[in-house]
């Protein structure tokens, strides 16, 4: 007797087990992302690893050093180089663009680098922090005391405040004929006084603090000539060594150094013109200038240093959920709509034109 059809069917999966099919995915998602980003440190610490991190000590690779063969050998020098060393935007601890602790570890390899040359320095830094600027000049002028070798600055767009500060650390500095530098100055604090307005609102604000002026230059405190006096004095004493910075690397007297460092910003030019910098010209130039000058005969090599900030699968998530909510936004709105009718509108664009977009119509 044939068994009956029903019994060869499927029965179909309980709510149960479809939740921990469920959980189960998205435990192996959470796991997939966590070995992403464990990836992602890992590939950033040996992009890190110089060749001397790797130099035996006492006559014994280290455990570390001998885990890391594979940065090591595609680090190594075999010619002897000018390093050209990128210092670029804000100078802070860390952002997008800067990093101080890269950038004080690659001038201390450098410095121990036999093959090294000598470093050319390409600034593009508004410049931002005292510590920090202070800090890198103070790092080249011991990279040229234990290398005796040369540093050379190029000023790209933008050398100005901080960023002048490091070029300070150079024998010799070039501009771009369009670069703007100078703002040789300090800001110790801005203070914003809100209590008038909190007062008129009814709002009460209170902070509780020992020493009485521990609550200076907060929103709830009017400024007082003692609490200028006292961040007047920290500015005081940073430009003091602002302007003998200057003054020392520029072989220019304090007096003529103070009188040009007002805050303003100048062009290169003007720069070449008051003394704050030697050569006005191309980066090619400045890079071939330093190699026929201390070439001493050999032919040196060219090695670029510059940051880069590895990005995290955060990242790129981040950045496509907040593009999405802009579109979302956009399209509730109908924006969308209006800007793609009044674009269409304009003669002779493309009827397919995406959008954003960036056209440029001939004449």
């Amino acid at each position: 007797m044939n068994e009956p059809a029903y019994k060869n069917v499927k029965k179909p999966l309980s709510s149960k087990a479809k939740k921990g099919i469920l959980i189960l995915c998205i435990t192996v998602l959470i796991g997939l992302t966590a070995g992403i980003l464990q990836l992602s440190t890992v590939a950033d610490s040996l992009h890190r690893i110089r060749p001397l991190d790797l130099l035996p000590v006492q006559g014994h690779f280290s455990f570390s050093q001998l885990m890391q063969p594979l940065r090591f050998f595609s680090s190594l020098h075999f010619d002897d180089y000018i390093a050209v060393l990128y210092i670029e935007g804000v100078i802070q601890d860390a952002n997008e663009s800067y990093n101080q602790d890269w950038l004080l570890d690659t001038i201390a390899d450098l410095s121990k680098d036999r093959k090294n040359r000598g470093i050319l320095l390409y600034i593009d830094s508004p410049g931002d922090g005292v510590y920090q600027s202070d800090e890198v000049y103070l790092a080249l002028e011991d990279y040229k005391y234990k290398t005796e070798n040369p540093v050379w600055a190029y000023m790209g767009p933008l050398a100005a405040s901080g960023g002048y500060y490091i070029a300070c650390a150079a024998d010799v500095i070039y501009a771009n004929r369009n670069t703007l530098t100078g703002s040789i100055g300090v800001i110790s604090a801005t203070s914003i006084d809100l209590t008038e307005l909190l007062t008129r609102y009814g709002i009460k604000m209170t902070t509780v603090t020992a020493g009485k002026n521990k609550n200076m230059f907060n929103i709830n405190s009017p400024l007082t000539d003692e609490h200028r006096a006292i961040m007047q004095s920290v500015a005081d004493e940073a430009y003091d060594q602002f302007t003998q910075i200057v003054a020392e690397s520029r072989d220019m007297p304090l007096k003529e150094v103070r009188r040009l460092a007002d805050g303003r910003i100048y062009t290169a030019l003007q720069a070449e013109k008051n003394g704050l910098v030697d050569y006005v010209d191309t980066y090619e130039n400045a890079l071939d200038n330093m190699l026929d000058c201390f070439s001493d005969g050999d032919e040196l090599s060219i090695e670029h240093l510059r940051f880069e900030r590895k990005k995290n699968l955060y990242d790129y998530l981040y950045k496509a959920s907040t593009a999405l909510a802009g579109f979302i936004r956009l399209k509730d709105a109908g924006i969308d709509t209006l800007l793609f009718e009044s674009v269409h509108g304009i003669s002779g664009l493309p009827e397919n034109l995406p959008l954003p977009a960036y056209y440029y119509h001939a004449p």
